[in-house]
């Protein structure tokens, strides 16, 4: 077993964490990853309503009596969420972690803390995590540039990220962007995280409530297989390479493009619908990382995070043994 200051503060078996993903961060998946031993996120913004986060959390409580938490993601909207009312949910279901991710999170982060609720802030800049810090938040996740989702700006990889944060952070940092193996488990302990973030290999389990043809695709996939979207936007994603991300990136570039001439093929509702529910890979945009790369099989969350968990501590156990 590998403890570190992660499993320590946040009560698990593992360092290893499945953050809160949109249309993916349901009980089925949440409760399988805290079964493993590890820390899942459901993702608030996926229930319709924080009346239905709380039935989802009494859901996943149901099925695991192990610690989860609940990833609240603040980002702009055309239609207004009403934060405050999730956060209440999130407070008042009893829930002792939350992932938060996106804008400034300073609000919720003093009424968690108020509650008592651990925080951790995922970030994409050494500048935002001591912000994060500053603001009285438990641990940083740090987003490399091989992450899914939004990466930043600033293009900088976890090998360069993830040490540049540890050396300027005194909470717990937490590797997250393209994690997907023992071997990246044991890089990351090697460059000062205490924990890894993943979320594509999770895509890619059992219990993950997406259709089989996604998981598929994962697997099939290699790490050249992303693309970068909205850059001309000031709002880079990175998701899976298929026929409407790659319109998507055509139709940027033209003189003149704004968000409206590609908004209909980026529908969030598009993307859960038609292909993480439906399987249709090339009807709708889909969220993955670099990492499908090292992802050969679909398997429980149980069989990824052991194996993961045992494969590093071979990896540490044979370096160490190069000392003599």
């Amino acid at each position: 077993m590998i403890t570190t200051r992660f499993t320590e503060t946040f009560g698990v078996d593992h360092p290893i964490i499945c953050g809160g993903m949109t249309g993916v961060g349901t009980a089925d998946l949440v409760s399988a990853v805290a079964e493993a031993g590890a820390l899942g996120f459901l993702t608030a913004l996926t229930q319709p309503t924080p009346e239905a986060l709380v039935r989802e959390i009494a859901r996943c409580r149901d099925l695991t009596d192990r610690p989860f938490g609940v990833n609240l993601t603040i980002l702009p909207t055309l239609t207004p969420v009403p934060y405050a009312e999730y956060r209440a949910a999130i407070i008042e279901s009893g829930i002792k972690v939350v992932e938060t991710a996106g804008s400034n999170p300073a609000e919720h982060v003093a009424a968690f803390k108020a509650a008592d609720v651990k925080v951790i802030h995922k970030a994409v800049a050494v500048r935002h995590a001591l912000k994060a810090q500053k603001l009285g938040v438990d641990a940083v996740s740090v987003d490399g540039f091989e992450c899914a989702g939004h990466p930043g700006e600033e293009d900088i990889p976890g090998l360069v990220l993830i040490p540049a944060a540890v050396r300027q952070l005194d909470v717990p940092v937490i590797a997250s962007g393209g994690f997907a193996t023992g071997g990246g488990l044991a890089a990351a302990l090697a460059l000062g995280a205490c924990a890894i973030n993943m979320g594509t290999r999770f895509v890619a389990s059992a219990e993950a409530p997406v259709h089989a043809n996604v998981k598929a695709q994962i697997v099939a996939n290699d790490e050249r297989a992303t693309q970068l979207v909205f850059r001309e936007f000031g709002n880079t994603g990175r998701v899976a390479r298929n026929a409407i991300s790659e319109e998507i990136v055509t139709r940027s570039k033209r003189p003149g493009a704004v968000f409206e001439d590609v908004a209909a093929l980026a529908s969030g509702v598009r993307g859960r619908t038609r292909v993480l529910q439906e399987g249709h890979m090339d009807d709708g945009l889909w969220w993955a990382g670099q990492a499908q790369g090292l992802i050969e099989s679909v398997a429980t969350c149980d069989e990824i995070v052991s194996g993961i968990v045992t494969d590093a501590e071979k990896i540490i156990d044979r370096l160490a043994g190069l000392r003599g």
